[in-house]
């Protein structure tokens, strides 16, 4: 079946604005056990976000793609959500070590 190039992108676009939805209903999975399993998180996420509106001469700053993604200030996200990483998490992550 072929898709055209907007359906392509309308259907990107929603599987991105679901998997957004979906790690900002899930606070209790931190950060942390996202890179330790699959390599990017939260974090990354708005990264790759800034770089595709960098690529395409669009003003959003690193604090506004944040926001995009966790749904509040990451601030704001940190203080609620985000615990201290436990010691297991901490080696899993120095021996996983993602490459970006």
């Amino acid at each position: 079946m072929a898709i055209d190039d907007k359906t392509q992108t309308e259907l990107e676009a929603a599987a991105f604005r679901r998997l957004v939805a979906h790690l900002q209903g899930r606070t209790d999975v931190q950060n942390i056990d996202l890179m330790n399993l699959a390599g990017f998180c939260r974090n990354c996420l708005s990264n790759w976000l800034k770089d595709a509106a960098d690529e395409r001469g669009i003003g959003l700053s690193k604090d506004e793609s944040r926001a995009a993604v966790y749904g509040m200030p990451y601030e704001a996200w940190k203080q609620l959500h985000q615990g201290e990483a436990k010691p297991d998490q901490l080696a899993a992550f120095e021996k996983a070590k993602p490459a970006h």
